[in-house]
């Protein structure tokens, strides 16, 4: 299944209580889109996050975000380079 990318970006920056209630929308939707979650990386200023997800699509993906009403910049596929 394709990798897909979500960057996201915040100002000012997100909270902790902020990220849980978006996890919890997202999470509420995924098997809708049939969308696997696999990680993030989160900025040390809280102002920056990259999703790494697994979907059919990104369209798939950019569907789900928007009805999680989870904001993000751009979502595109990706290879992986590297360590696996």
């Amino acid at each position: 299944m394709p990798l897909i990318i979500v960057e996201r970006s915040f100002e000012p920056p997100l909270t902790e209580a902020e990220l849980q209630a978006v996890d919890g929308r997202i999470a509420s939707c995924r098997e809708n889109y049939g969308v696997r979650y696999l990680r993030s990386y989160w900025s040390a200023d809280r102002r920056r996050m990259i999703c790494q997800y697994e979907a059919a699509d990104t369209a798939s993906v950019r569907n789900l975000q928007h009805e999680a009403e989870a904001p993000f910049d751009r979502a595109w596929a990706a290879d992986i380079i590297g360590e696996q």
